[in-house]
């Protein structure tokens, strides 16, 4: 396999994305730009903080339309997950519109915080790939106060105070709204079903 492309969109955890691929034996190759994603195999667009200025980067790097073409299976993960959507109530912000909807802000209710941070279950509502060899109902780390709505792209959901998009895919496009690189061995399991085995 060639190198995975990771893309540099200023997210802090660009470096624990990097050093949880590379415990699986990955190759990675960092991209700030379109032409970083020439000759790889998967793109993996990570991201935490505010959506108006995750796509303020990538726009900066020239990399809207490149990942908006990809050929090639992408992962979003957290924030790159978000973005992958029509857009977001987080600024009101225009995203890349590979899957459909619109990704909005959680309700603080009796009992319920925001933002979600912490471990919480994942709820299966369809079979993929990414989730071959997840247990039922294993539980992964969150950190957001946007989410993305069920619908017919979502693979896992998560119930925070109502139900929303944990795992979503939509052929080569799929995203974790969780951090796998933080999730021990539920999240080294979907980096690893990503790389081996992607969605198309």
């Amino acid at each position: 396999m060639s190198e995975v492309a990771l893309i540099d969109a200023g997210g802090a955890n660009l470096g624990s994305v990097r050093y949880a691929l590379e415990r699986l034996g990955v190759q990675v190759r960092l991209v700030r730009d379109a032409k970083g994603l020439q000759g790889v195999s998967r793109v993996i667009l990570p991201g935490v903080g505010a959506a108006p200025h995750g796509m303020a980067r990538l726009h900066a790097q020239d990399l809207v339309q490149p990942l908006r073409e990809l050929q090639v299976p992408l992962l979003g993960i957290c924030l790159g997950m978000q973005l992958l959507f029509e857009g977001s109530e987080e600024g009101h912000v225009e995203c890349l519109g590979l899957l459909p909807g619109v990704v909005r802000h959680l309700h603080p209710a009796t009992g319920i915080r925001v933002p979600h941070m912490g471990w919480n279950r994942l709820l299966p509502l369809r079979e993929s790939t990414l989730l071959a060899g997840v247990p039922e109902r294993a539980s992964a780390y969150f950190v957001h106060s946007y989410a993305a709505p069920l619908g017919e792209h979502t693979v896992a959901a998560c119930d925070h105070g109502g139900l929303f998009a944990a795992v979503v895919q939509r052929g080569r496009h799929s995203g974790a709204q969780f951090h796998p690189e933080r999730s021990a061995a539920t999240g080294a399991r979907i980096l690893q079903n990503f790389i081996e085995n992607p969605p198309t």
